[in-house]
């Protein structure tokens, strides 16, 4: 599918509405997302307590690109393209390792943490080392998250940074661990699993642990600005922010990223059966047990909630149109000791619960829109308002982004 096309489509979207079919299903615009968004945004990759040690790396594979994330010598965490320069054989194959230099399995071309070609054997007189560095990817660490970014210019990340390390900072993820971890692929485009994410209008019906202490009221998630929430989120801004934790509404002007602190449900503690906390050991400098969620989105790949006996964090990208791969990770205190501080089921349940629940919903949803009968639906102004503003954010940054203005739908 060209550019044109892509273009045609988007144009046919009624506003309030789905997307037609191919936006879920087609090879062609699946191709096209990877380049409009996927190729040119900061994306979330780990957080950075899971490379707590030099030489410590995480990979991740975004579309076409394996990327490589380590922490170096000098403490430093970046990003390489997992491409060894020599025949482009991946250095690290594995999903997270260690190693103190990074070498090719192939022919042994080993380069340092920081990038830097140290030894390739036999190349040579002639061969200036200094030529084959590793080719770096954008990196950026805040609030203890790392984000990269393919865009041979990266867009500006000092905002998200400033808020991220206001309003996650009080966590303190860098004295965090990483308790568990699962990743699941769920059989639906990436932007079904980013809809499901964004409404609640499911969660009663789905979700029976994770209802006992979120509430699936829209009043919830719909904040339209930091003074601007139902009267029990207003109280709960209050309350934390007299207790130094910053909680009010922040966001991107066009909603790709947003940070607002919720109460959980009838003042529970955490997304535990018990909706007591988890971890005995509290985050950073959380003032109290009940100090609910902080919820962090960015598009078009992470959901978060930062609650104050641990933290969880979720990581999708894209693997086909009908694939996307999710990964999540439990954080919770470096000192917090396993059966002591906290019993591991105890703290991951309602989530695998959830993460599994989820991907049948998103899974039966693509199978769906893969009807010759589908076409697009009409969404709920009341309770579907976070899925009408992240479709609207992707409708207008593709407009943008093929045409170099925005793109209205169609009333």
């Amino acid at each position: 599918m060209r550019d044109a096309d892509a273009l045609a489509l988007l144009m046919t979207r009624k506003k309030n509405f789905a997307l037609p079919q191919p936006f879920y299903n087609d090879p062609g615009l699946f191709q096209v997302d990877l380049e409009k968004f996927w190729y040119r945004d900061w994306l979330f990759a780990t957080p950075a307590c899971d490379l707590p040690k030099t030489g410590n790396y995480i990979t991740m594979q975004v579309g076409a690109y394996p990327v490589l994330v380590v922490r170096g010598g000098d403490g430093k965490i970046r990003a390489f393209h997992n491409t060894c320069r020599h025949r482009g054989q991946r250095l690290c194959s594995s999903t997270k390792g260690t190693n103190p230099k990074l070498v090719c399995p192939y022919h042994q071309w080993t380069y340092e943490l920081d990038g830097k070609l140290l030894y390739a054997r036999d190349m040579g007189p002639e061969f200036d080392a200094s030529k084959y560095k590793l080719k770096e990817v954008h990196c950026r660490e805040a609030g203890g998250m790392v984000f990269v970014c393919l865009a041979e210019e990266a867009p500006s990340f000092d905002l998200l940074a400033e808020r991220m390390q206001a309003y996650i900072g009080p966590h303190k993820l860098d004295d965090c661990k990483v308790a568990f971890e699962s990743t699941i692929v769920e059989k639906g485009n990436w932007k079904l699993v980013i809809e499901n994410n964004r409404e609640c209008y499911h969660c009663s019906g789905s979700h029976p642990s994770l209802c006992r202490t979120y509430s699936d009221s829209p009043t919830m998630t719909a904040m339209d600005g930091p003074d601007s929430a139902a009267p029990e989120i207003m109280d709960h801004w209050k309350r934390c922010e007299a207790a130094g934790l910053p909680s009010r509404f922040t966001n991107k002007a066009d909603f790709q990223w947003r940070l607002a602190r919720i109460p959980l449900l009838n003042n529970a503690e955490s997304f535990t059966m018990s909706t007591k906390a988890a971890v005995s050991k509290r985050m950073g400098d959380v003032p109290f047990n009940d100090a609910g969620s902080l919820l962090f989105y960015h598009y078009p790949n992470s959901w978060n909630h930062f609650l104050a006996d641990h933290a969880i964090v979720f990581r999708i990208l894209p693997i086909s149109p009908e694939e996307t791969l999710v990964t999540t990770k439990w954080l919770v205190h470096k000192d917090a000791v396993e059966g002591v501080d906290y019993d591991l089921q105890k703290l991951t349940e309602v989530w695998i619960a959830t993460n599994d629940e989820d991907r049948q919903v998103v899974e039966e949803n693509q199978y769906g829109i893969n009807s010759p009968a589908y076409e697009p639906g009409p969404y709920s102004t009341l309770v579907e308002e976070g899925v009408i503003q992240f479709v609207d954010w992707y409708c207008d940054m593709m407009g943008q982004r093929l045409t170099g203005r925005s793109i209205m739908a169609a009333e």
